[in-house]
C-alpha cells in the first residue's frame, strides 16, 4: 500500500503510540481487502456504542483508546442503550446506566460528539456530494451513500473511530466510483401510499440482494424520510450500503449510463409481494404494550405528523418517539413535545428499540413503523412486533 509522507510519519509513531496502533490496524484492513492507498476523510459516525452490544470489553477498549489519541475531525456517535436524561422515567436501571454513562464519557473524553443518532445528516454531520466519510450505523451508510452522494464502506464502530483518529480509511469498495454501479434492478409495479409499504420494498429486496446494490424504478418518487425508511431496510434484511431511485439519487444516472447496465438482471415487485412481506414483519395480533417509532431516529416532520395525529387524543398504552436530543430540542420549540406529552407520550433522545434493554421492562409487544426494527427486535429484544404505519399504530394505542 502507498502511503504519504505524513501517513507514513503516523504509521511510525511519529505522532505518537495511539496514531500509530490505529494506522497499523487499517493498513492491515487496507491490505486484506487490496487497497492501493488510504484516502483522507471529512467525519465519522461510530456505532458500538450501546452498553448492550458491546459491554465491558468496549467501555474497556474507548478507555484504553481514549488514554493514547484523540479524534481529528467530526465525529458522531451512534444511539446508546438509554436516555440518559430520562432514563429513571422510561424505567431503565442505574446499573446499565452508569456503565453506559461511562461509555459516551470515554468517547468524550477523546473528542467524540456525545450527542448519540444513527441519522447525523439531520443534525448537522451531513457530507457533500462526492466527500470521503467513514460511518458504522447501516441506516447512516445507506442513506450517506445514495441519497447523499458522499462515500463510505459499511465500517465496523472501531474502525470507524480509528479512521476519525488518524483522518484516513483505505481506499477500496465504495470509495472507488466503478465499484457504485448497479448490481440489480427493480421495476416496482405498486403505487405506495404509506411509510410501511416502503419499508416492506426494502426488506423483501434486501433478502434477494444481500450486499448487492439495487437500483429501483419507482412510480411515484420517495421523499427524504421515505428514503431513509428504505435504505433501513435494505440494511437489516440484506447488507445493503447502496442504492439508486431512478431520477432521485445522485449517482442513479451515472449507474445507467454505465456499460453493463441494460445486462443486469431484472425483477418485478408487485402488490402481492408487498403484502405478503407486510404480513412477514408482525409476529403477533395483540395489541402492543409500547409503541416505539424512530427507527432510524425521527425527524422533525415525522414528529410533527405524530403531533397531528396524538392531538386532543388519551394514549391508553406507552409511545415513544426516538430521536436526537437536538431534534428534540426543535419539536419543543416547535409545540410538538407538548402535545405529544399532553396525550401521554415521550420524545426521548439519543437511545432507541433495538440497542435499549426494552426486554428488562414489563413490554411483551412493540408496535413500530420500522421494517428494521421489526426485523431486530424479536431476535435482540426477544419480543414480538406489530409494523404498521404511525396512524394505525396510534389509533390501536389512543381514544
Amino acid at each position: 500500500m502507498q502511503l504519504t509522507k505524513y501517513e507514513e510519519d503516523m504509521y511510525n509513531g511519529e505522532y505518537g503510540e495511539g496514531k500509530a496502533e490505529c494506522m497499523e490496524i487499517l493498513v492491515s484492513l487496507g491490505k486484506i481487502y487490496d487497497a492501493e492507498k488510504m484516502i483522507p476523510i471529512t467525519s465519522a459516525q461510530v456505532s458500538g456504542v450501546s452498553y448492550k452490544t458491546i459491554g465491558d470489553a468496549g467501555l474497556d477498549f474507548v478507555v484504553d483508546l481514549g488514554k493514547k489519541a484523540d479524534v481529528t475531525l467530526e465525529t458522531m456517535l451512534n444511539p446508546a442503550g438509554v436516555d440518559i436524561e430520562n432514563w429513571q422515567e422510561l424505567g431503565f436501571s442505574k446499573e446499565f446506566t452508569d456503565k453506559q454513562i461511562d461509555i459516551i464519557n470515554g468517547y468524550e473524553s477523546i473528542g467524540v460528539m456525545s450527542t448519540c443518532t444513527c441519522t447525523p445528516y439531520l443534525i448537522g454531520n451531513t457530507p457533500m456530494l462526492n466527500e470521503h466519510v467513514a460511518w458504522s450505523e447501516s441506516s447512516a451508510v445507506c442513506y450517506v451513500n445514495s441519497v447523499i452522494g458522499a462515500r463510505t464502506n459499511r465500517e465496523g464502530g472501531p474502525s470507524a473511530l480509528l479512521a476519525a483518529i488518524v483522518g484516513r480509511t483505505p481506499y477500496y469498495g465504495n470509495h472507488i466510483l466503478e465499484n457504485r454501479v448497479a448490481d440489480m434492478i427493480f421495476n416496482v409495479d405498486y403505487d405506495f401510499v404509506n411509510e410501511a409499504e416502503i419499508g416492506a420494498l426494502g426488506y423483501y429486496v434486501g433478502q434477494i440482494v444481500n450486499d448487492k446494490k439495487p437500483y429501483f424504478r419507482i412510480n411515484k418518487n420517495p421523499g427524504r424520510n421515505n428514503l431513509k425508511t428504505l435504505g433501513a431496510a435494505l440494511a437489516s434484511s440484506g447488507a445493503v450500503s447502496l442504492y439508486h431511485v431512478e431520477n432521485v439519487t445522485p449517482e442513479a444516472d451515472y449507474s445507467r449510463c454505465h456499460d453493463s447496465f441494460e445486462e443486469l438482471e431484472t425483477v418485478t415487485v408487485d402488490k402481492n409481494m408487498i403484502e405478503e412481506t407486510l404480513e412477514q414483519l408482525t409476529t403477533t395480533d395483540k395489541i402492543p404494550d409500547l409503541v416505539c417509532l424512530g427507527c432510524p431516529h425521527a425527524s422533525i416532520s415525522e414528529i410533527q405528523e405524530v403531533a397531528n395525529l396524538v392531538k386532543d387524543k388519551k394514549l391508553t398504552k406507552d409511545l415513544w418517539i426516538c430521536t436526537s436530543k437536538a431534534i428534540k430540542s426543535i419539536s419543543k420549540q416547535c409545540g410538538y413535545l407538548d402535545i405529544i406529552e399532553k396525550a401521554g407520550g415521550k420524545i426521548v433522545s439519543d437511545t432507541c428499540m433495538v440497542v435499549a434493554p426494552i426486554e428488562e421492562l414489563d413490554y411483551e409487544v412493540i408496535g413500530v413503523n420500522s421494517a428494521k426494527a421489526a426485523n431486530y427486535v424479536p431476535n435482540m429484544c426477544k419480543l414480538d412486533v406489530v409494523y404498521d404505519t404511525v396512524e394505525n399504530l396510534i389509533n390501536m394505542i389512543s381514544e
